[in-house]
């Protein structure tokens, strides 16, 4: 399920970022830090909302916001770009759910050689008895 979420309902501030970059991270602020918050989403109905809330519960913090970081890249739009890919995947992630599971039976040819087997490794072992 893709789900877009606005931009207007992103918050986006920068800080200075460690790694690599040389003199130029002690100057500029590229780290990009993103707030969603999950509770005043319109995109999300209630039952989506809950759904996010549990599947990403150690990403969300008191304010029930999700708050990602992105300091990959050395320029601000870049790593503005992957928080917000990040997070557009991430909510994808926890609304997606997974289809069921139903169960199977073998099939009697399936039964028929795994009993067929179990007689030749039978007829193999036996075999190997000693006799006097």
């Amino acid at each position: 399920m893709l789900i877009s979420i606005p931009l207007a309902e992103i918050k986006i501030t920068f800080a200075r970022s460690g790694g690599a970059g040389g003199q130029n991270v002690n100057k500029t602020s590229t780290k990009a830090i993103l707030h969603w918050s999950v509770g005043n989403s319109q995109v999300l109905s209630v039952e989506e909302k809950d759904l996010v809330r549990t599947k990403l519960a150690n990403r969300i913090n008191n304010n029930d916001e999700v708050v990602l970081m992105s300091d990959e890249e050395r320029s601000q739009p870049q790593n503005r770009d992957l928080a917000i890919a990040r997070l557009q995947s991430l909510v994808a992630g926890a609304l997606h759910v997974p289809k069921k599971r139903r169960p199977t039976r073998p099939t009697k040819a399936s039964k028929l050689r795994r009993i067929e087997s179990k007689k030749i490794r039978s007829q193999i072992k036996s075999g190997r008895r000693f006799s006097v």
